[in-house]
């Protein structure tokens, strides 16, 4: 039996729910046990009846979720709303045929139901450094046909080059950047400017963004908003605001100096527009 954290190349649904986790996951998302504090507690559960992932549904897109070892996973597995609201706003904000940019994709939750929502004729743009979770997120996109998806494995940063990445906590959704002097277990992974990874996949135009890399979120689109001319703005941005005291510079700021507005914000982001 494959551990939850070992990739496995069997085919899409090889993994599906047994009764007993169906039960479960239902449960679970028809009530309490869905949010943060108690899905760890169901994760165990779920991996108690059979180890290893899970082949779900999620916003009409397919994932095999490593839920114990990611919390991303986890609450996509086990809470059909998980970042609902935000995916709402990016969807009100992007036409069919549109282009959405993920930066900091992880295993796809954002960017594979982007993909849904633009259609074939439409482009996603998945950013994503960690070789792991860059496996997944592959996957995931095979599973889900989601051909109008461009992947790309590196950080997204405000110059070309390397940096180091680490995980933090056995969480491998929590991956950052190492700021300063790097531990053991942290790997090199190649980082890009967001205006040449673009340029490189054809992008012309971007409707919205989505952005969650740790505490470099100011790195990355400071760097931007300086360099790319306007027509490549998004016209609406998701950013996620949790490591904002590891910022250089505010980067919400910035964007609402340049005309955006903030249209809302969550206890995890904080939502704006132009």
């Amino acid at each position: 039996m494959t551990t939850d954290n070992a990739p496995s190349s069997a085919p899409f649904g090889a993994f599906a729910p047994s009764a007993g986790q169906a039960a479960i996951l239902r449960l679970a998302a028809r009530s309490v046990l869905k949010r943060g504090a108690f899905r760890p507690w169901i994760s165990r559960l779920v991996n108690l009846l059979r180890g290893g992932p899970v082949d779900v549904q999620y916003q009409g897109a397919s994932f095999r979720f490593y839920h114990q070892g990611s919390a991303t996973e986890r609450g996509a597995l086990l809470n059909p709303d998980y970042n609902l609201d935000e995916l709402d706003f990016l969807r009100q904000h992007t036409p069919a045929g549109g282009v959405f940019v993920d930066v900091g994709a992880n295993v796809g939750t954002f960017a594979l139901v982007m993909a849904r929502h633009v259609g074939p004729s439409g482009k996603v743009v998945a950013i994503e450094p960690h070789p792991m979770t860059f496996e997944r997120l592959s996957f995931n996109q095979a599973a889900s046909e989601a051909t109008q998806v461009r992947l790309v494995q590196a950080a997204a940063s405000d110059s070309d080059g390397e940096l180091m990445i680490e995980t933090g906590g056995g969480n491998l959704g929590a991956t950052h950047v190492v700021p300063g002097t790097a531990g053991a277990e942290a790997i090199k992974v190649p980082s890009l400017r967001l205006t040449r990874i673009l340029d490189e996949a054809g992008v012309t135009q971007v409707d919205s963004l989505k952005i969650d890399v740790e505490g470099f979120e100011d790195r990355v689109l400071i760097g931007f908003f300086r360099d790319a001319t306007q027509s490549l703005w998004p016209r609406a941005v998701v950013i996620e605001h949790l490591s904002q005291n590891e910022w250089q510079e505010d980067c919400i700021a910035d964007m609402v100096a340049r005309g955006f507005a903030v249209a809302r914000k969550t206890r995890s982001n904080t939502f704006l527009s132009r």
